[in-house]
């Protein structure tokens, strides 16, 4: 699988990892998992063992069940990869409302809910 990728998406496990994402702490990489079987069930996804997009080497981004060779994100015909980051960014603005719900300070110290959230 290739190395260094922005994004990391696990089939059987649902997942969608930003590899990137600053958790504020000195720490990075955010993973949520996504319960949609309707979306994960596609036919497209079924030869899809992961997904590594953003890499260094393009080439090596999408790693198949079978002996097909790796390939591209762009090669292996799966739409646009914006799909699993708006995915993500939902998940992830569940978890920040969720914070948001759960902080015991007054809304005039933490400021407003949030209602969006864009990678």
């Amino acid at each position: 699988m290739a190395t260094n990728a922005t994004w990391t998406v696990i089939i059987d496990d649902k997942a969608i990892i930003q590899a990137g994402f600053d958790n504020g702490d000195g720490t990075t990489g955010r993973g949520y998992t996504i319960n949609d079987d309707a979306f994960w069930g596609q036919s497209k996804f079924s030869n899809i063992w992961a997904i590594q997009y953003g890499t260094s080497n393009s080439s090596d981004e999408v790693e198949h069940r079978d002996t097909t060779p790796h390939c591209s994100f762009a090669d292996a015909n799966l739409g646009d990869f914006q799909d699993f980051i708006d995915r993500w960014d939902a998940a992830h603005l569940t978890q920040l409302q969720f914070q948001w719900d759960n902080d015991p300070r007054d809304e005039s110290e933490k400021g407003s809910r949030p209602t969006s959230y864009s990678s």
